[in-house]
């Protein structure tokens, strides 16, 4: 039990209050008898040095990443097993296969609990910057499609989450069109229209680029590049197609 109040109290800033920190307690007591919060905020306390409780880390948005991913999975009435190795497996790939052990241990806990998304999201984006924020939705739309059908249900919930997250229609259109291969896709990737011209194309490729930079989420650490490094190279693929179909 060491190895896991290890892992789980030294990544962790904000979410270890709030409706986070309760959902937390909720799975940790669902699996561990005679186990407490306080045995997380003894471990955090150890792990404080040279950082603030308000800070986002990596724990941050790896347990808000559990949570939101449990409501998604729920969305459609059940718990398809695809959805379920779906988020193993990107854990794996992200954090190894200790942490991500962990992790899915606290998720088994976690998707027993009804959850309030809106609550939860108003907890992170209190805390959490944009661009981790558009890579909370982008990771959601790689779980609903992890079983090769996105229920309608699911898309619902997605959107209302990232309404929750203060993500606006223009954002949450472009990453979801990342998910789906549709003869506009590229120029919602890219959050314009064919009625646009080359000079705007262009002007929205350069804003893109900022807007999904993988050094944007270096502050959570280098698990999380490589789902950001996708994103931005699917504004690149966006925008070199829409570039040969138009002989720029």
């Amino acid at each position: 039990m060491g190895n896991f109040t290890k892992w789980l109290g030294a990544g962790l800033g904000f979410t270890l209050g709030g409706p986070i920190g309760s959902i937390i307690g909720f799975a940790v007591g669902s699996f561990v008898d005679g186990f407490s919060k306080d045995d997380i905020l003894k471990e955090f306390q150890e792990n404080q040095s040279g950082r603030t409780s308000g800070n986002t880390q990596s724990g941050d948005f790896e347990i808000s990443l559990l949570i939101l991913a449990s409501v998604v999975i729920k969305a459609d009435g059940k718990i398809d097993q695809r959805e379920l190795n779906f988020v193993r497996s990107q854990f794996v790939g992200m954090y190894g296969k200790e942490r991500a052990n962990h992790a899915f241990k606290l998720f088994s806990g976690i998707i027993k609990k009804e959850v309030s998304a809106h609550q939860v999201c108003v907890q992170i984006r209190q805390h959490m910057p944009h661009a981790s924020r558009l890579q909370l939705i982008h990771f959601l739309f790689g779980i609903a499609k992890s079983d090769q059908f996105v229920s309608d249900s699911e898309v619902e919930e997605i959107k209302k989450i990232a309404g929750y997250l203060n993500i606006n229609q223009y954002d949450y259109e472009s990453i979801k069109a990342m998910f789906y291969d549709e003869s506009d896709s590229a120029y919602k990737i890219l959050e314009i229209t064919k009625k646009s011209s080359d000079d705007e194309l262009k002007k929205a490729y350069r804003k893109m680029v900022k807007k999904y930079h993988p050094d944007k989420l270096q502050d959570l650490g280098p698990e999380h590049i490589k789902g950001a490094k996708e994103k931005f190279l699917q504004i690149q693929n966006a925008y070199e197609k829409i570039k040969k179909e138009r002989n720029i």
